[in-house]
This record gives structure tokens, C-alpha cells and sequence, in this order.
């Protein structure tokens, strides 16, 4: 096995078992992308196991601090950490990093299972993941690659688009269940593998507190927290999203359920917001699920600024004893600080408004203790009390 030694005092991190070694902490070695090598200290001394990418900045990946790693043992545990999850046919089986798998995710929308490869450790062990994955899960169906993701030229690895790797290729939409819910998933084209799956729990929340309410949800996507406030009773639900292709497969998810009538709007939610406020209307739920603001900590004060405006527009259109679920799922913003985005927000909204919920990525997008970068989503659940 191929060794790599570390600058002086630069293992201080990997023996806490932080996953990342950057490219200015490798004195010496070399090896191909992806491959397996044995990380040393300086002194010589045995750190761990980690994944070779030359191409990139993050220039070793640990997999292992004791044996050799198994790649297929690997997945076959993390797929065993989420037999105790029910009540849905779609989860995440492998969440990268803190499953001992960096770079490697894999979703199963009914036993449809789409992979993003983002690492070069990924890529040389695709194979051979894809295979554990159909050994591992019961009622597999297939393995697809979804090779779309940007990230991945930061690794050398060419973008591209979708491929089985094993078994079935799955249909135009997968058909899955969360709760009371059924839906269609595009695992070609959709966000992420498809769809939304790190949001389970705050879809349920938003459908604990829907009843009787005139429920707004922005940035749409394909209409899952519509769906969960129609199932759980609400008034009245508009969808709204800039992207007519996710509209109309929330119209289609829609009427797969047999709900009633819904409102289905394309536009910018920044402008619409403006224009509900401008006409006067008032919403007894809105739902605010935007994409990523911050793609890096240089971007965060930018992303804090929207986050503030959005909200701020929200929190205005809250009928009294109204609700706001509001979240973020750009891992460069703390939790701590979009806590303090929201009391600004509140401040310049001249509302009084209460925290009766908090809410984080769902069980089978586990984080690391030791990799505290794995928590991106944060959410919270506002009540109008003035």
C-alpha cells in the first residue's frame, strides 16, 4: 500500500477524526485518484486509511483509523443504520462523510437507488458500492448515477449525466410514500437524487400545524410541504416556484393525492411576497424553503442579507396567531446565525413572534461528531403572537 507522510503537526486533526487532510498538509507521496493509501505523521507514526485525490483541494479523504477498509462492509452497515426508519419507502442509505463513505451518497426512492459520486474515492469505488447497495437493501430494484453535480470537476472527475450502474433503470417518475403522502420523483432531473429527502421531518411538523390555515408555501419544488399541510387539513394551499417543469409536477403530485383545489404560481418568491404584501393578503402558514444562498463562508454575510429580506416579507404577511416555517439549508450559515437573522427580521417587521420548533436534517442524513461540516439544514417554526 502506498504511503502518504504529513507535514509536521498537521495529523493533530485527523487523530480527532475530522475526515479532511488539505493539499497543504501532505509533505510527501503520491497515488492514483481515489486509491487507498496509509497516512503517516511526519515522525513516521500510523495516522489512518485515507482516499488519494490528487486533483483536489481536499487532497485525502479518510475512510478508515484501524483496518484496511472494506468498501462493501461500509455500505452494508450504513445501509443497516436506517432498518429502524418507517413510514416512508424513500431514504438516504449513505449520507458521504459521516458514513464513512466521503463523497458518497445514495438515495432509494422504492428501491430505485441514485448515487452522486463527488469524490475521486467515490468514483473509483462505484462499482463496487453500486453492487453492495443491491446486496444490502432488501427489494433493490437498481443502481443509477446521477453525475451532474459541478462539484465534481473540483475533483478532476468529468460532469455528466445519468447511467445504471446495477439492475433495473428506473421509470420517468418513481412513485413514493412519506407518511399519508405519495408523490412522484424525477431522479433524473429533480434537486439533488430527486428530491428533497433531508426534509422529511419538517414536511410532518408542517403538517401537524396546517389545520385550518391558509398555507403559502414558497420555493415549491415539487409541492412537498403543500402536500403534507393539504394532508394534514389546511384551508387553502398556494405553490409557488420560479421553475414551471417543478409546478407542474406538484400539480401532478397533487391531484395523485385526490386533494381539492390548490393555488399554482410561477414566480420569483421575492416579488411575489412583495406583491401579496402590496395587495394586502395574509396567510395563516407560510413555508419558506429557498435554495442554497451560500456556496462558501465569503458568501455568508451576502446570504444573511437575503435570508433577512425573505423573512422579513414573510413575517409581515402572518395573519395574527399565523406560522412561519422558515429554513436554510446553506451549511456556510450557523445555526446560532440564523437565529440572529430572524430576530432582525422580526425587529424590522414590527411583529412579536415566538419559537415553538426547531428542526435539523432528517435521522438518515446522520452527522459525524467529528465532522460538524455535515450539518447544513436548520430550520425553525415561528408563531405570531402579537
Amino acid at each position: 500500500m502506498k504511503k502518504i507522510v504529513l507535514a509536521k503537526g498537521r495529523e493533530r486533526s485527523v487523530l480527532k477524526r475530522h475526515p479532511w487532510v488539505f493539499s497543504g498538509a501532505v509533505a510527501e507521496g503520491s497515488a492514483d485518484p481515489g486509491e487507498i493509501v496509509e497516512v503517516v505523521s511526519a515522525r513516521g507514526d500510523f495516522v489512518g486509511y485515507g482516499a488519494f485525490s490528487p486533483s483536489s483541494q481536499i487532497r485525502l479523504r479518510m475512510v478508515g483509523w484501524n483496518g484496511v477498509p472494506d468498501v462493501g462492509a461500509l455500505v452494508a452497515a450504513s445501509v443497516a443504520r436506517r432498518s429502524s426508519i418507517v413510514g416512508t419507502d424513500a431514504i438516504r442509505l449513505v449520507n458521504a462523510e459521516s458514513d464513512g463513505l466521503p463523497g458518497v451518497v445514495a438515495d432509494s426512492y422504492a428501491g430505485h437507488m441514485v448515487c452522486q459520486f463527488t469524490s475521486a474515492f467515490g468514483e473509483r469505488y462505484r462499482g463496487e458500492i453500486a453492487a453492495a447497495l443491491m446486496e444490502s437493501v432488501n427489494e433493490a430494484k437498481g443502481v443509477s448515477a446521477r453525475d451532474d453535480v459541478e462539484v465534481r470537476a473540483k475533483e478532476g472527475l468529468s460532469v455528466g449525466g445519468f447511467s445504471v450502474l446495477a439492475g433495473e433503470e428506473p421509470p420517468e417518475l418513481v412513485e413514493i410514500f412519506e407518511g399519508g403522502v405519495r408523490m412522484l420523483v424525477d431522479v433524473r432531473k429533480g434537486h439533488k437524487t430527486g428530491f428533497y429527502l433531508d426534509q422529511r421531518d419538517a414536511r410532518a411538523a408542517v403538517g401537524r400545524i396546517a389545520a385550518g390555515r391558509t398555507v403559502l408555501n414558497c420555493f415549491s419544488f415539487t409541492g412537498g410541504f403543500g402536500l403534507h399541510a393539504a394532508a394534514g387539513g389546511a384551508k387553502s394551499v398556494t405553490q409557488v416556484d420560479i421553475s414551471s417543469g417543478a409546478l407542474a409536477l406538484a400539480a401532478k403530485n397533487w391531484e395523485l393525492n385526490g386533494f381539492g383545489e390548490a393555488e399554482f404560481v410561477e414566480a420569483d418568491v421575492f416579488k411575489y411576497l412583495r406583491s401579496c404584501r402590496d395587495a394586502g393578503r395574509r396567510f395563516g402558514l407560510i413555508v419558506l424553503d429557498p435554495p442554497k444562498f451560500a456556496e462558501s463562508k465569503s458568501q455568508v454575510m451576502r446570504a444573511a442579507r437575503g435570508y433577512k429580506d425573505i423573512n422579513l416579507l414573510a413575517m409581515k404577511l402572518l395573519e395574527p396567531g399565523g406560522m412561519l416555517a422558515t429554513f436554510s439549508c446553506s451549511g456556510a450559515m450557523t445555526p446560532e446565525l440564523f437565529e440572529r437573522v430572524l430576530a432582525e427580521a422580526a425587529l424590522d417587521s414590527g411583529r412579536s413572534l415566538q419559537v415553538v420548533g426547531t428542526t435539523r436534517q432528517a435521522e438518515d442524513h446522520p452527522v459525524s461528531v467529528f465532522f460538524p461540516e455535515g450539518l447544513y439544514l436548520k430550520g425553525a417554526i415561528l408563531r405570531a403572537a402579537d
